[in-house]
């Protein structure tokens, strides 16, 4: 069976990294990718014949726009040299951003998201991904998320840094496409504990158990790190070993809460080249 990958475009040089890096991120398997336009024409009610009209240009405009952007994106992939394996199918939906892409997922039944840093004016302008990828970040939960920074380029995927508190309970399910990545890319998990106490509890010792279990049908080494800014650290790792993507666990509604100590938003230009993969407690 084919494996389902939704890639939001807004016809952005960030959105075209984002499904070229998917395309030869999963060069090796069998894919669906869903390549979804979401586009604004306000339509309001009835009632002046003028304004009816120009409110139904607007809209035959903006529609005629995203089926156009979606058709040169083909195109655009077909000069690039398709592979036998992947399929691509395009979706125009008069929608916002989030809500298109959740009624996606539940209708073609969605297995990752992958994300380029979209537009959108905010205080985030200036960070790596925009408004309308931070806030699929923070409020999708029914898939996980793979954003990728324009920066980013795949060469081949050596390793991928997983930090963790060792407080939670991991399953399976919720790992397995970071399991997935990284056997496809032949890549080490580094499970990475940043505290400035490296004795674990009993409860910890077991989580940290329960992950290696996880992990079992993949390459993976385990290290600590000291330091009482989680984030700084994490940073500081990742930089010193040249790692290729960052993976975890949203477990809370607010944005990377559940591993690092201080919600990380303004923050994720951090990772100006490194990939993050967002996926989310089992329970959602």
């Amino acid at each position: 069976m084919k494996k389902k990958i939704l890639i939001p475009t807004d016809f952005s040089k960030n959105a075209w990294n984002a499904i070229t890096y998917a395309s030869d991120l999963f060069k090796n398997k069998e894919c669906s990718f869903f390549l979804l336009n979401a586009y604004n024409a306000t339509m309001h009610s009835r009632g002046h014949l003028m304004k009816d009209k120009a409110e139904m240009l607007s809209f035959e405009t903006e529609k005629n726009k995203s089926a156009s952007g979606l058709a040169n994106i083909l195109e655009m992939l077909d000069f690039r040299g398709l592979n036998e394996k992947h399929e691509y199918h395009i979706v125009s939906v008069k929608d916002d951003p989030l809500s298109a892409i959740q009624s996606t997922i539940e209708k073609k039944d969605i297995e990752l998201v992958v994300m380029g840093g979209t537009k959108g004016a905010s205080n985030y302008e200036n960070k790596l991904f925009g408004s309308n990828t931070i806030n699929v970040m923070e409020n999708l939960r029914s898939s996980p998320i793979l954003g990728i920074p324009l920066d980013a380029r795949l060469v081949h995927i050596k390793e991928i840094v997983f930090p963790t508190s060792f407080k939670t309970h991991y399953k399976r399910r919720e790992l397995v496409h970071l399991v997935e990545i990284a056997q496809l890319q032949d890549a080490n998990i580094c499970v990475l504990h940043v505290n400035d106490h490296p004795e674990l509890t009993v409860e910890q010792q077991e989580n940290k158990q329960l992950l290696e279990d996880c992990f079992e049908d993949a390459s993976f080494s385990l290290h600590h790190i000291g330091g009482s800014d989680v984030n700084s650290s994490v940073k500081r790792f990742v930089e010193s070993r040249g790692s290729d993507m960052v993976s975890f666990i949203n477990r809370k509604h607010s944005f990377l809460d559940s591993i690092f100590s201080t919600p990380m938003v303004e923050e994720l230009g951090m990772f100006s080249k490194v990939p993050l993969l967002v996926m989310h407690d089992s329970k959602y």
